[in-house]
């Protein structure tokens, strides 16, 4: 007889939060054949079909409160739990890892109705509704932070982080311009709401690059103004390749608070100044930034209350404070898990192959 791989159906959709870490596991378990499970036009559609083969279903997210549209909510998702059983059952699927979002529910409840083991990863402190909602189906949940214990203490959890991709684990080369002894700034807003942060940055340049500092401003694709400023120490980009380089070269870094990038600092040891997302779901964002915050890893400000001001003045405070930024790289090593993505690949092989 010869020994098949193991066939597994990996759940993730939208964003990078959720397709990196994901992408990272399969790539750990070589052995298996992996098919994905995505929705059509998001990010899944560019990243995976070059990989793994890409099944595509139609759902949506869950109404907060019920109303008009909660029926047609329900029967789609009533739709799609039946598209992907249909998947798992012809594919012949011996399990299901997901990390959350909407796509979970319906790849959950399909592959518990057909008796397959179901591995469910959160990044965030605080769970999502899809998680907090299905994580009782699953066989184990595993989280990105300890902290998020208390958010699903009924069910099974595993504390293993948040895999991050592998350039982020060992030393990358900046392909910029930079001289190698300035302190450099990274901004990075994210791909929602990045255009507040990147107004308060933009009033703070002048008094920054004037005390010899070198920004790299990473915009996203939606800011009408992303290269007006132009200064031989200013880097604006909407986009740049290489993460992993900006984040070991920055002596600090102005971001989001979003599980994926959060874990990439940890990782890094990089010092930051947290805005989280005044619009994510539960603001969740903040629940991830309080961590970071308790273990000194990062300064916290609402994107409500921070003023250029401000900004400005933080800013210039740590980098003339070569103890405080040591005392933040500390901090957010303190929060890396290095080896999460062995811990989450065995803990998806023990449960498919026990």
């Amino acid at each position: 007889m010869t020994n098949k791989p193991v066939k597994l159906l990996i759940a993730a959709s939208g964003t990078g939060g959720h397709l990196f870490p994901a992408i990272v596991i399969a790539n750990q378990l070589k052995d298996y054949h992996i098919e994905w499970l995505g929705v059509p036009d998001r990010l899944e559609t560019k990243l995976i079909p070059s990989k793994y083969p890409l099944h595509t279903i139609s759902v949506e997210g869950f109404q907060q409160k019920l109303g008009v549209g909660t029926f047609q909510v329900f029967s789609r998702l009533m739709g799609s739990i039946l598209q992907v059983r249909h998947i798992l059952k012809e594919g012949q699927f011996q399990g299901l890892f997901t990390t959350g979002g909407y796509i979970a529910a319906p790849a959950i409840i399909a592959a518990r109705y057909l008796g397959l083991p179901v591995i469910l990863h959160e990044s965030n402190v605080l769970p999502g509704k899809v998680t907090r909602w299905f994580s009782r189906l699953c066989n184990v949940v595993a989280i990105g932070f300890e902290e998020g214990t208390k958010y699903l203490a009924s069910q099974k959890t595993v504390y293993v982080g948040t895999p991050v991709r592998e350039e982020f684990l060992s030393p990358q080369s900046l392909d910029l311009p930079i001289p190698e002894n300035v302190p450099v700034i990274v901004v990075v807003g994210g791909s929602q709401g990045a255009v507040a942060i990147n107004q308060l940055v933009r009033k703070c340049i002048p008094a920054w690059v004037e005390n010899g500092a070198w920004i790299i401003h990473q915009t996203g694709e939606s800011d009408p103004d992303a290269f007006s400023i132009k200064h031989p120490q200013y880097f604006p980009m909407t986009f740049y390749h290489n993460m992993a380089s900006l984040f070991q070269r920055a002596n600090l870094v102005i971001s989001r608070a979003g599980a994926g990038s959060l874990t990439e600092l940890a990782v890094t040891h990089t010092p930051s100044i947290l805005i989280p997302y005044p619009y994510a779901a539960d603001n969740h964002q903040a629940y991830n930034a309080e961590i970071f915050s308790n273990q000194n890893a990062a300064l916290v400000f609402t994107e409500a209350t921070l003023t250029a001001e401000k900004l400005e003045t933080q800013v210039l405070e740590l980098l003339k404070s070569s103890e405080k930024l040591e005392k933040m790289a500390v901090g957010a090593e303190s929060l890396a898990v290095k080896d999460s993505h062995k811990k989450l690949a065995s803990l998806v092989h023990n449960f498919l192959c026990h």
